[in-house]
């Protein structure tokens, strides 16, 4: 009897799952309960992917194929599948290999010396010092206004006649100004003046986010051992901003290269092409000469060299964490 009875709680333990062994139904139902996890978390993400697949991946598409085919401007001609026609033009075209020269210049003049001065000036900002809220406040006002309203104050600046810069230069007695926007050497150089005061803002908040994540213990006892301003900030202070500065760098250049009302509102492009960006090149050739497919085709190779850079930065990333 006390055999049998050990055979039932054996038998007994084994199906109800307690002799330590999974039940293979058990594990069925573990299953089905993540499968219904998963179906609601996406139901809860549905309503915001859905604009992005309307918004962005929808038109990124249309764009793509847009490409392969000879789409102009005007409704009474059919549009026909030329393959990749569109990008054989493209290896042969100067003038989109010039703005793409003009765009990476442009990019990194922006990027560089924007990071820099932001990074000076997040140092300056999260130091304990009177009406600094106040500071805070100017040094985002850039980031509030609207790029066409920074390029139409800034056109102000730069007017060769009653622009404040050249009445400074006259007062000053250095000369009687220059028209800098229409100028061959000054055009580029000026819209990057622009381009950095318009984009610090945002760089400065992000480094500035990163200042603030830093435990001030690892600065007070960097000092206690000695360590000047420029040792505790190579050894405490870069250490922690660093994925910050690495990710507002690259978000920065990118940014940059696909920039488009900024410079589209102070030169249009010019003067002689020396301001037109790869983003300004394909807006003539799509709203001016109506060369849809020509300027779809432009597009897919700036979204291919953004997809690189980022594919790059990425990389980078992931092998500085496994190095950590």
């Amino acid at each position: 009897m006390q055999w049998s009875k050990g055979v039932e709680s054996v038998t007994l333990a084994t199906a109800t799952g307690r002799s330590g062994r999974k039940d293979p139904r058990g594990r069925q139902s573990g299953r089905e309960r993540r499968a219904g996890r998963d179906r609601a978390a996406w139901f809860l993400v549905l309503p915001a992917l859905i604009p992005i697949l309307i918004l962005s991946v929808g038109p990124l598409l249309y764009g793509i194929a847009l490409a392969f085919t000879d789409a102009q401007s005007g409704r009474t001609r059919s549009t026909q599948w030329i393959g990749g026609l569109n990008f054989q033009d493209l290896l042969h075209d100067t003038l989109f290999w010039d703005s793409f020269r003009i765009g990476l210049l442009w990019a990194v003049g922006v990027t560089v010396p924007q990071f820099v001065l932001a990074l000076g000036l997040a140092l300056l900002l999260n130091q304990n010092l009177r009406m600094r809220w106040l500071a805070r406040a100017l040094a985002i006002i850039p980031w509030a206004m609207p790029e066409v309203v920074v390029g139409i104050m800034w056109r102000l600046v730069y007017n060769p006649d009653a622009g404040i810069l050249n009445e400074t230069i006259r007062d000053l007695g250095l000369g009687d100004g220059r028209d800098w926007l229409t100028g061959l050497a000054t055009a580029l150089p000026a819209v990057i003046v622009v381009g950095i005061w318009a984009g610090m803002p945002q760089t400065t908040v992000a480094l500035l986010a990163g200042l603030q994540n830093t435990p001030h213990e690892l600065h007070e006892a960097a000092a206690l051992d000695g360590a000047g301003a420029w040792r505790r900030f190579r050894t405490v202070t870069w250490p922690a901003i660093k994925p910050v500065a690495l990710a507002i760098t690259a978000l920065n250049f990118i940014w940059n290269f696909n920039s488009f009302a900024l410079v589209y509102v102070l030169t249009a492009g010019g003067p002689g092409g020396r301001t037109r960006l790869p983003m300004l090149f394909a807006y003539e050739e799509a709203f001016r000469y109506g060369q849809f497919g020509y300027a779809a085709a432009m597009g897919c190779v700036m979204v291919a060299v953004i997809s690189v850079i980022l594919a790059v930065h990425l990389v980078g990333r992931l092998r500085g964490g496994e190095d950590k």
